[in-house]
């Protein structure tokens, strides 16, 4: 395993430490354990710092503007995809996630290193932002960090950032247009393009039926659709997708519930030290600067498994089979950078996922963990994105509940929408199962923080290895994504282990 590049100076340092979490993060999807996550993320981290450095050191376009690359946590996550590639094709895909060695040898990993003009259109866009710029846009919303935060990073006014960000959004979605009108495409997708410009820029835009049908169809510009259209909260998914590939909903889930441990939902001391004590910050820049890295593994992993405890969100396509029973949950953000030695193994307290009578095995789901962003047509459903349910309790639930469902739709397009379901108990549980069902034909293709199995309307969700334990009081959560066709109900009867659980 190489050793990480050393920090040149404090500032590269600094950088090094808030990378190394999302770079982790995303191997760790990759990979079929955390050992195998630490050596492709150390390739990965290395692999990037090198392509960073040397497009620093290239000469400049005109006007004085950097060769074209993205910012610099995209890049190092792009890095750990063309690690996992390169791993496949020397015989290593076997350390690798099954469905990602699938993608890799299907057309869609070609497209990110095929001919430019039919590289995803969210990937051509970021790179062709301005550095500062496409940095604020992937820090605020994929790495889901405060905006505060954000700007201390990039130097910023903390009270003019809310606006900078949404002209970088309106920037993002031009520089869209322009690659969507610059790709190849035919007839029929030339003639919607300046329709399509159209209906996305205003929420109250009707998108007209032919145009709905065309985008049920077209991958190319259901794509262009996603990521011009800057409302309705669309606009991470579109970007986690486009830019990262395989894995990009679920690596997005996971930052979100980084995110969450930094603003100290899971844990009483936040982790965001950014506006900290300059000298503690001198200090820890001295340590990293003499090539102290990181104290040892398995301090990362200790972290690891606070920013994955069932707080709301979902980690993605990792819950994929018993046989990654040596995964350990994605960095916390405070996490610090892996020695160069070979760490003692550290597995889970099981060996398998433990029984629980409460807790019934469901089988896992397997369609494709990442499907393209897909464009949203003119909403159909009862239940609009971005709204909790608040449908009618189960008749039969009894009046002194000891659980409560949620459920809020996140996202819909055409043909498919992304959900979450939130479960509060009363009591402690050692294992949980929560049941639905679907009032008009949906099916669930992908689930995360949870194993699916489905009969018929009738949907069950089993607690994944690492977060079947709830406190009393305490609440689990999940996402999902699902297909649709018609007419997309929000789901009643919901249960928790057999019990009725009310929507609130």
């Amino acid at each position: 395993m190489p050793d990480l590049p050393t920090p040149q100076d404090a500032a590269e340092a600094a950088l090094f430490s808030e990378c190394w979490d999302a770079v982790l993060s995303y191997a760790d999807l990759c990979t079929s354990g955390s050992l195998t996550a630490n050596q492709l993320a150390t390739e990965a981290f290395t692999l990037g710092m090198r392509e960073a450095r040397e497009a620093d050191l290239a000469p400049q376009r005109g006007s004085g503007r950097r060769a074209a690359r993205l910012p610099m946590i995209p890049l190092l996550l792009t890095a750990v995809r063309n690690t996992a590639a390169g791993w496949e094709a020397q015989g290593l895909g076997h350390k690798l996630d099954p469905d990602l060695r699938l993608w890799l040898n299907s057309e869609k990993a070609t497209r990110y290193t095929g001919p430019p003009l039919q590289r995803p259109i969210a990937l051509r866009g970021l790179r062709d932002m301005q550095d500062a710029d496409a940095s604020l846009l992937w820090l605020a919303e994929v790495e889901a960090l405060p905006l505060s935060s954000v700007a201390r990073r990039l130097g910023l006014d903390p009270a003019a950032a809310a606006q900078e960000l949404e002209q970088v959004r309106a920037l993002f979605r031009d520089r869209c247009h322009r690659a969507h009108l610059d790709s190849p495409m035919d007839a029929e997708c030339r003639s919607y393009a300046r329709l399509l410009d159209a209906v996305t820029r205003s929420s109250a835009a009707d998108t007209p039926d032919d145009l709905s049908r065309h985008l049920a169809t077209c991958v190319q510009c259901a794509e262009a659709a996603a990521c011009l259209r800057l409302h309705g909260g669309g606009l991470p998914a579109a970007l986690a997708g486009g830019v990262i590939g395989w894995g990009g909903l679920a690596y997005l889930e996971r930052r979100r519930r980084a995110s969450e441990v930094r603003l100290g939902v899971g844990r009483p001391v936040p982790a965001d030290n950014d506006g900290g004590d300059p000298k503690e910050g001198a200090a820890r820049s001295k340590v990293l600067r003499h090539g102290l890295l990181g104290a040892a593994v398995l301090i990362s992993l200790v972290a690891l498994g606070v920013s994955m405890m069932p707080m709301g969100g979902g980690s993605g396509d990792d819950t994929t089979a018993a046989s990654h029973d040596d995964r350990q949950p994605v960095a916390d953000p405070g996490s610090v950078l892996p020695s160069t030695a070979h760490p003692s193994p550290t597995h889970s307290a099981s060996g398998a996922p433990s029984a629980s009578a409460s807790a019934p095995a469901g089988q896992p789901g397997h369609d494709n963990p990442d499907p393209e962003p897909q464009g949203t047509a003119s909403a159909t459903a009862s239940t609009a994105p971005g709204h909790r349910a608040t449908g009618s309790a189960d008749p039969s639930a009894p009046a002194s509940a000891t659980c409560r469902a949620s459920y809020d739709l996140v996202n819909q397009w055409n043909d498919g929408f992304q959900s979450t379901v939130t479960v509060t108990t009363t009591r402690a549980l050692a294992g949980w199962r929560v049941e639905w069902s679907f009032r008009d034909g949906q099916k669930v293709t992908q689930m995360w923080d949870a194993t699916v199995s489905q009969s018929g309307a009738r949907v069950a969700a089993d607690a994944a290895d690492y977060n079947r334990s709830v406190s009393a009081n305490g609440s689990l959560s999940f996402g999902f994504l699902g297909t649709w066709s018609g007419k997309n109900s929000a789901p009643y009867a919901f249960t928790l282990n057999g019990q009725s659980c009310p929507l609130s």
